[in-house]
């Protein structure tokens, strides 16, 4: 069944692999109905461990979980998924390829509401620099069950990211997904845009309304790492420009990953993403990706711009 928020999609495939497999077990740190964790406890409560406000211990009892067997997953809010627990992350679980996977919900800007502590505008960043760790950001409902089954399969950690909000899917339940495989979007030979999670959805639209000679490229980004330069250099293929949209900092996330494997093309690139700052409370998720430049227009800006000096 196909959903429109990513959080439900999580919820419900976390399910459906705890009839498949008795080895998956839950761990959650207290946000159980905001993570969707809880569909979990209700069906299989005995694999259901409620940590309480605690993701350094949460992440160290799933280490030991994983050690004996078990495929432990993980789940708080991604500012404290991958900040609040990084010693234990970085020490137990990377450093000893334990087989746990860390769930950070409500990332980025989509927890709209609880402003700066509560959205994750670095954790591509901190993930994808730890050794051993694999890095997801699905784009939509439909990719994430496909995302969160491919972390189950994947023997050792992983990070996902998910969206708190609902929007429409741009994939298809019959896409196919593969760690460390880009998808195409929207093909184009002008201008190619590496998108990631909900700003795909944006670099979609920009791609719609940008001067209707540009023809533009969409690439959705669903796994930061591990990210095959030649896999990126083949999307580039004879694009004259590179654009990068990320609801994350422009440092250390998608469009750095993409920087370094074009770093040879000598072609221009723009990023566009959060600016060395934090977010802050705001009355919708639009309003707050309007205050951050996180926009159609600053998509289109940018693809018209690469263009223009492509030229």
């Amino acid at each position: 069944m196909s959903h429109n928020n990513q959080r439900i999609a999580y919820g419900s495939t976390l399910v459906a692999l705890g009839e498949e497999n008795p080895n998956i077990v839950v761990l959650e740190a207290d946000l159980g109905k905001s993570t969707m964790s809880f569909m979990f406890q209700a069906a299989y409560p005995e694999r259901y461990f409620e940590m309480g406000i605690a993701e350094a211990n949460m992440t160290s009892v799933a280490a030991g979980l994983a050690l004996s067997g078990k495929i432990a997953f993980t789940n708080s809010f991604a500012v404290f998924s991958a900040g609040r627990a990084y010693d234990q992350i970085r020490q137990t679980v990377a450093i000893g390829r334990l087989n746990v996977k860390i769930c950070g919900s409500s990332a980025g800007c989509s927890d709209f509401g609880d402003g700066a502590t509560h959205q994750a505008v670095e954790d591509l960043a901190i993930m994808s620099a730890i050794p051993n760790m694999t890095v997801l950001s699905p784009v939509d409902a439909n990719e994430t069950v496909k995302a969160v089954r491919a972390m189950a399969a994947h023997d050792g950690p992983c990070y996902i990211r998910i969206n708190r909000n609902n929007y429409d899917n741009v994939t298809s339940e019959e896409a196919s997904f593969e760690i460390g495989v880009p998808s195409v979007l929207r093909e184009g030979s002008d201008i190619v845009v590496f998108a990631t999670g909900y700003m795909c959805v944006k670099a979609l639209e920009a791609s719609r309304l940008v001067e209707h000679n540009i023809s533009v490229k969409v690439i959705n980004v669903s796994t930061i790492k591990p990210l095959s330069d030649q896999l990126i250099t083949d999307l580039v293929g004879s694009c004259k420009a590179i654009v990068t949209a990320e609801e994350h900092s422009v440092i250390g996330g998608l469009g750095a990953a993409i920087g370094r494997a074009v770093r040879h093309l000598g072609k221009p690139m723009e990023h566009v993403g959060i600016k060395d700052q934090f977010g802050c409370s705001a009355h919708s998720y639009d309003d707050i990706l309007n205050y951050l430049g996180l926009t159609t227009q600053s998509i289109q800006t940018a693809i018209e711009s690469m263009y223009n000096l492509s030229k």
